[in-house]
């Protein structure tokens, strides 16, 4: 199989069967063998029975219903695991996506060789409460990921398929696939400027609550990607920045305390000092930082998964 296209949905009933009419209509003229993965994210309006209904007419439509609503990340990797092509794609079906882009994402996975295409919402058609924000976000994925693009946000993506076989996407990470992908070893990241349409059914699922999480998730990727193999190097550098700052101003305090007093001069008691007690709490920070780092290098040494490196090929 040349394509799969996994789409998470939550209550979006009126748009699944012309988004399904129109992603078969633009791959069948093609010639491009596809399937299509509806993940129902524990949706409360009709969506699970107009998949069922939709599935019985056609063969290249496969679903998957959550009990509950469990996020777009986890409706993300369970049609990941699920997903059979050799591209794999992503996109929302809210008809904003338009399946014509597909062909093209498809070309440059398997021609190009991308590891990984991102689309680009160049001209947006949303209000500037989401808008704004975006930017926002965009702008500091950019700077503490080193990617260079401009919608990380986007939904509509291809994929290789080695790279959605390999990483777990959970929490809020669904946004920073292209970040998890790079920490994996797949660099050959791309973009492509993709239509976007305007709304036609239903209600957006955005909320301002969602950058929040998002920039935490992203400092929590971050951090992952980097240290999780190596915890100490961590907590290990700040930890020894923290006890040579406490250490060295001990050193001072201690140094002025006995020039005073070879020089017959007033001088306060060391432990009479506010610098004494910041001095302290540094040394104890410092300490703490590298029981930390200890404690995560146990961890990491006694994890399942400590050896589980990624193999891109073999001779012999």
């Amino acid at each position: 199989m040349e394509i799969s296209i996994v789409i998470p949905l939550l209550n979006e009933a009126e748009s699944l069967p012309e988004l399904t009419r129109w992603i078969a209509r633009v791959l069948v003229a093609r010639g491009l063998t596809y399937e299509v993965i509806l993940i129902d994210d524990g949706s409360t309006d009709d969506s699970w029975a107009v998949i069922e209904a939709l599935a019985v007419d056609d063969a290249t439509l496969r679903g998957i219903r959550f009990n509950r609503n469990y996020g777009k990340s986890a409706a993300l990797n369970v049609g990941f695991e699920a997903a059979r092509g050799r591209v794999v794609c992503t996109m929302d079906a809210d008809l904003q996506d338009s399946p014509e882009e597909l062909p093209e994402l498809y070309r440059m996975i398997t021609e190009d060789k991308f590891d990984l295409v991102s689309g680009w919402k160049q001209k947006r058609f949303d209000p500037l409460s989401k808008t704004i924000p975006t930017k926002l976000f965009n702008g500091a994925t950019r700077w503490i990921s080193g990617i260079q693009l401009h919608d990380f946000n986007c939904g509509l993506k291809s994929y290789d398929s080695r790279v959605v076989k390999s990483i777990e996407v959970y929490g809020e990470m669904h946004r920073y696939i292209p970040v998890i992908a790079k920490w994996n070893g797949f660099r050959k990241i791309g973009e492509k400027v993709v239509q976007h349409q305007e709304r036609k059914y239903g209600v957006t699922k955005f909320g301002l609550e969602r950058f929040i999480f998002g920039f935490l998730d992203l400092m929590s990727i971050t951090f992952v990607g980097r240290f999780r193999r190596a915890p100490m190097h961590f907590f290990g550098t700040l930890g020894t920045l923290s006890f040579l700052l406490g250490l060295l101003i001990t050193l001072w305090l201690t140094g002025e305390k006995v020039w005073l007093s070879l020089h017959n001069l007033k001088a306060r008691q060391v432990t009479e000092q506010p610098l004494f007690f910041m001095a302290l709490t540094a040394v104890i920070v410092g300490v703490l930082l590298f029981v930390a780092g200890f404690l995560g290098e146990m961890i990491q040494l006694n994890g399942p998964k400590r050896d589980d490196y990624l193999v891109r090929e073999r001779l012999k």
